[in-house]
């Protein structure tokens, strides 16, 4: 019955190299204004072949005219995420000194994490300073490399302390201003640009920081 279908290993891994492109794609786009025009475009291209299949001429003619530039939009509407794709592959995971880092990134596998004495210095650091009401921003990343916006802000690669994260937000400190990330039980940078909401039910007296944090 199925003798036409013909299979072949280079099948599968062709299939497979294409389900980790789409799950990089969707993991660049979560969260962001990007993830509803790729359902905008997902919706259209379903009507547009609603509307072939309804053989209405007309209609279906000026949407295959849209559907004929799409790769040209898509690059416009995805430009940054695109740029964000390409310079996490090119970053870092191409040194010949680490071969594992390609696949890593590929499939999410780099380990990192937090112990409890470095998860109680961050609690303890974020408990003083909210009780004296200074602004923070902490990204804790597990799995997720963030090479592309350690780059926005300054190296540090200093262990995690309570004293120093508090040094680093204090009110008019030099990198105040920004994101701190941390990875693999250490401090990896400060002062970092955080991609923001652009959600237009945000209210409009929550600055950059806050729309980061959202």
């Amino acid at each position: 019955m199925f003798d036409f279908i013909n299979i072949e290993l280079i099948d599968i891994i062709d299939i497979f190299l294409v389900g980790v492109l789409i799950f990089q794609a969707y993991k660049l786009i979560k969260g962001t204004s990007a993830m509803n025009i790729f359902t905008g475009i997902i919706v259209f291209y379903f009507i547009w072949l609603l509307v072939k299949a309804l053989q209405m001429e007309l209609l279906s003619a000026i949407m295959g005219q849209v559907m004929g530039v799409g790769v040209l939009a898509l690059i416009i509407l995805f430009q940054q995420e695109i740029r964000r794709f390409f310079l996490r592959l090119g970053t870092r995971y191409m040194d010949s000194r680490n071969y594992f880092k390609l696949a890593s990134f590929l499939f999410g596998t780099k380990k990192t994490g937090f112990g409890n004495e470095e998860l109680n210095e961050i609690t303890q650091a974020c408990r003083r300073m909210s009780e004296s009401k200074t602004g923070a921003l902490i990204v804790l990343a597990n799995r997720s490399s963030l090479d592309y916006i350690i780059d926005t802000g300054d190296r540090l690669d200093a262990r995690i302390s309570r004293r120093l994260i508090e040094n680093v937000f204090f009110k008019n400190a030099p990198m105040h201003d920004g994101a701190m990330i941390v990875s693999s039980y250490r401090i990896v940078a400060a002062r970092c640009t955080l991609p923001i909401s652009e959600n237009p039910a945000i209210p409009a007296h929550y600055g950059m920081r806050h729309r980061a944090a959202i």
